[in-house]
């Protein structure tokens, strides 16, 4: 199970390790303490010291009720710095965490090779133009409504099965425009309450019937502080735990703010493989 990005083939069928790299004011967990290049660039060095194989960077935070802001900004906050990582650490794969078909073709042209994007192409009508003229990795994750809305949509007779259609119909469109370097992200947390996330986690072995890589994206949510009665500081530990299980279940990608522990979990999933 392999992925091409930019004509390196990265191979899925040992999980990857996605470190987190926000550069807004205002992500729930880390927001405004990425904002200066030199911190930027310190965070990088501390991710990939820790074992990132991957980087994900993101100008607008999606978390939920957040502040909408302009396409210009959004590229402002990624391009640049994409652009200079880049420039420091050439062999690095980004991704550009975006929902705007615009904000994907400046980061692709700044160097990032992999598109996550959590509408499946739903909030913007560029989208998938610049998914189809890219052709490179696509991460399609589940989302209902906007950030701003997604808590207010969360109804499901079957979340699983919902997720699943989802996927098949969006696959499909991607199939039919030759896109191949498809990745499922169920979308924990989004437009889901604690129940549906839990039940989803439970069952996500079955998301795209197996035929392609998950990526979960886990790292110090509500579904976790929540169920404690907690805060995103305090979740790190359940965040392993959830990490590990979704590891036992198939997950290709760990999208973590927290490097160095998903790199300890992920270490302990292989010594039960029996691989050291």
């Amino acid at each position: 199970m392999t992925i091409n990005c930019n004509g390196r083939l990265i191979d899925l069928s040992e999980p990857k390790i996605m470190g987190i790299l926000n550069t807004t004011p205002d992500s729930f967990y880390d927001g405004g303490s990425n904002q200066s290049i030199n911190l930027i660039l310190e965070k990088v060095e501390k991710h990939l010291s820790e074992g990132a194989n991957i980087l994900d960077i993101g100008g607008y935070s999606t978390k939920p009720g957040a502040e909408a802001i302009s396409e210009q900004e959004e590229i402002d906050r990624t391009a640049p710095i994409i652009e200079t990582i880049i420039k420091n650490h050439p062999e690095l794969i980004i991704s550009i965490d975006t929902f705007r078909g615009n904000v994907a073709r400046e980061a692709v042209k700044a160097g990032a090779a992999i598109i996550n994007d959590v509408s499946g192409w739903e909030l913007d009508e560029n989208m998938f133009a610049a998914i189809t003229d890219l052709k490179i990795p696509y991460i399609l994750m589940h989302m209902k409504g906007t950030p701003q809305t997604m808590q207010k949509n969360a109804e499901y007779k079957d979340v699983t099965l919902e997720v699943n259609e989802y996927f098949a119909k969006k696959i499909a469109q991607l199939k039919a425009a030759k896109i191949n370097d498809i990745i499922l992200d169920p979308g924990f947390g989004f437009a889901k309450t604690l129940e549906q996330n839990y039940e989803l986690f439970s069952k996500m072995e079955a998301l795209g019937f197996g035929d392609f890589p998950l990526l979960v994206g886990v790292s110090r949510k509500s579904m976790i502080y929540k169920l404690f009665d907690t805060t995103p500081q305090e979740a790190l530990n359940g965040t392993s735990v959830l990490n590990m299980v979704a590891l036992q279940k198939g997950t290709k990608i760990l999208r973590v703010h927290d490097v160095k522990a998903a790199k300890e979990t992920l270490q302990i999933y292989n010594a039960l493989q029996g691989k050291y």
